[in-house]
C-alpha cells in the first residue's frame, strides 16, 4: 500500500503511518554525526599512546626527540656566540664552561651543536612540507583522473624514483647558489615521488567508494569531493610519509654538508661540523661523535614514530 504523504507548516507527516519526519530530524542527525566524529578522532590518539605504551624504545625516543628539539629552540639563550672566534679557547677539552670542549677556532662546541640542530630541523621539516604539498597535490590529482593524465603523471613520477638522487642532488648544489633555500629545493625535488605514489593509490582506491560516488552523484564538484572526502581519508598514509620524510631530509643534508654542497661557512649544521671535525679525527675525535650522534638520534627516533604511527593509523577490524 502507498505511503501518503502532506506537508503541513514545514513539516512532513505520513497519512495513516506512525512515521513523522520534520525539520528538527536533519539537525539531530548532523548533531550525531558530530558526536561520532570526535569519538573518532579520539580513538585515534588513543591507538597512538596505546602503541607508545606498547614500544618503550620508541617512548624513548620521542622523549628524546621532545627534548633536543626544545634544546635547539632555546639555544639563543646559550652565553656564548657560535660564531665568534677566540684563538686563544681553541680545542679545549670539557668543562664546566664548555660542555663539549672547544672547536679548532675556540668556538663552544655545544652552542655550535645546538645552532647546527636548528638548521638541520630546519631544513628537515620545510623539506618536508615541500614534499608533502608536492606529492599529495599531484597524487591525488593523478588518481582522481586516472585514465591518460594518470598514465603520464605516474610514468613522470616514476622517472624520478629511477633517478640516483643523491648524485644528480651534488650536481645542482654545484651549479646552483649555495645557501638553505637552494638546499630544501634540491631535497623536495627529490623526494615527492614516493609520496604521490601512496597518495595515488589511495584515492584509486578511495573514489570507487559509496560515500564519495554518491557525493558526485549529488552534484558536488570534484574540487569539493577532494579536499572534504578524498585527502582527509588519506591523512593517515600522509603523515606516516611526513614523519619519514624529515629523517631523510636530514640525513641527506647532512651527507651534503658534508662534502661541502650543503650548508655554508660560518653557518652550522650538524654536516658541516662533521666536516670541520675530520681535520682532527685522530686528535679530538669527539668533535665529531657530538654532531653524529645528534644526527643518529634524530632519525632514528623520527624512523621509530613513522613505524608507531603507522601502526596506529592503518585501518583496524573491530570485533
Amino acid at each position: 500500500m502507498p505511503l501518503l504523504i502532506q506537508e503541513l507548516n514545514g513539516e512532513v507527516h505520513p497519512v495513516g503511518n506512525n512515521i513523522v519526519i520534520t525539520n528538527d530530524s536533519f539537525a539531530k542527525l548532523e548533531k550525531k554525526k558530530t558526536v561520532e566524529v570526535s569519538v573518532e578522532r579520539q580513538s585515534v590518539w588513543k591507538d597512538i599512546w596505546k602503541e607508545l605504551r606498547k614500544n618503550k624504545v620508541a617512548m624513548v625516543s620521542v622523549v628524546l626527540l621532545a627534548i633536543l628539539i626544545i634544546a635547539v629552540l632555546l639555544a639563543p639563550l646559550s652565553p656564548y656566540d657560535p660564531y665568534k672566534l677566540d684563538a686563544s679557547q681553541k680545542l679545549q677539552g670539557i668543562s664546566s664552561s664548555h660542555w663539549f670542549g672547544t672547536d679548532e677556532y675556540g668556538r663552544d662546541y655545544f652552542t655550535r651543536t645546538l645552532y647546527g640542530g636548528r638548521v638541520s630541523l630546519l631544513v628537515g621539516f620545510m623539506s618536508m612540507i615541500m614534499t608533502v604539498v608536492i606529492g599529495t597535490s599531484l597524487g591525488v590529482f593523478s588518481g582522481y583522473v586516472g585514465g591518460k593524465v594518470d598514465m603520464f603523471l605516474m610514468s613522470f613520477t616514476d622517472i624520478f624514483l629511477a633517478l640516483p638522487s643523491m648524485l644528480l642532488m651534488v650536481i645542482l648544489n654545484t651549479f646552483l647558489k649555495p645557501g638553505l633555500p637552494t638546499l630544501i629545493v634540491v631535497l623536495s625535488l627529490f623526494s615527492w615521488a614516493s609520496v604521490a605514489r601512496i597518495t595515488r593509490a589511495e584515492t584509486m582506491s578511495l573514489k570507487e567508494r559509496d560515500f564519495v560516488v554518491a557525493t558526485q552523484n549529488l552534484g558536488a564538484s570534484n574540487f569539493r569531493v577532494i579536499v572534504k572526502h578524498i585527502i582527509p581519508n588519506i591523512l593517515g598514509p600522509v603523515i606516516v610519509a611526513a614523519s619519514l620524510s624529515v629523517a631523510n631530509a636530514i640525513l641527506m643534508e647532512s651527507s651534503l654538508s658534508f662534502l661541502g654542497l650543503g650548508v655554508q661557512i660560518p653557518r652550522a649544521s650538524w654536516g658541516s661540523m662533521l666536516q670541520g671535525a675530520q681535520a682532527h679525527i685522530l686528535d679530538y675525535p669527539l668533535l665529531a661523535v657530538y654532531p653524529g650522534v645528534m644526527i643518529l638520534i634524530t632519525v632514528l627516533s623520527f624512523n621509530l614514530l613513522g613505524d608507531i604511527l603507522r601502526n596506529a593509523l592503518e585501518p583496524k577490524i573491530v570485533e
